[in-house]
């Protein structure tokens, strides 16, 4: 049995209206999840397909980090789509420091954001103290650059050059099949 656990103010999400999401991941992961909305504690029970039981964890944790229910179980669809935290606390020096960085991560009425997971193909999500993606390996990377890269004080002409190299990078890397 594995726990996780998901902010107060989320709870409400993983279960979805009239327990809705909670059976939802319980089918599509073939799970028992067991909530208290008190604690915001979450176990996850395996029933009988072990993987899809460890990619579970990875789903709540999604939704708990502010990702939409069809974007969490969107993990559960592909093999190699995970979940990707960035804790911004650690890259931090105060709270004041922590608002002004994700200030930068976010942008302007959330045009940096929206631009990286246009141009990463991965979803995006700031939420509290981190930066949660969720996405393909490749994706993430761009992602976790681009992120990385804002933390550092790069300007964001400089990151949307980076994101927009890597988006033909990765169309370039896609298209090779695609019929002349």
């Amino acid at each position: 049995m594995q726990h996780v656990t998901v902010p107060q103010d989320r709870i409400g999400v993983v279960i979805g209206a009239g327990g809705e999401t909670m059976r939802e991941i319980e089918e599509r992961a073939n799970v028992r999840l067991d909530i208290d909305s008190e604690s915001g504690s979450v176990a996850i029970e395996e029933r009988d397909d072990p993987v899809a039981a460890m990619v579970a964890p990875d789903v709540i944790k999604a939704i708990g980090r502010g990702f939409k229910p069809e974007t969490a179980l969107s993990i559960l669809d592909h093999d190699l789509r995970t979940l990707d935290l960035i804790d911004l606390s650690e890259h931090t020096r105060n709270d004041n420091d922590l608002q002004r960085k994700k200030g930068r991560i976010i942008g302007e009425n959330g045009r940096t954001r929206e631009l990286m997971e246009e141009l990463s193909g991965a979803n995006v999500v700031v939420y509290g103290s981190t930066v949660g993606a969720v996405g393909q390996p490749e994706e993430l990377e761009v992602v976790r650059r681009a992120v990385g890269m804002l933390l550092d004080g790069a300007p964001h002409g400089a990151v949307y050059s980076y994101l927009e190299r890597m988006s033909n990078e990765l169309d370039d890397d896609v298209s090779f099949n695609a019929p002349q």
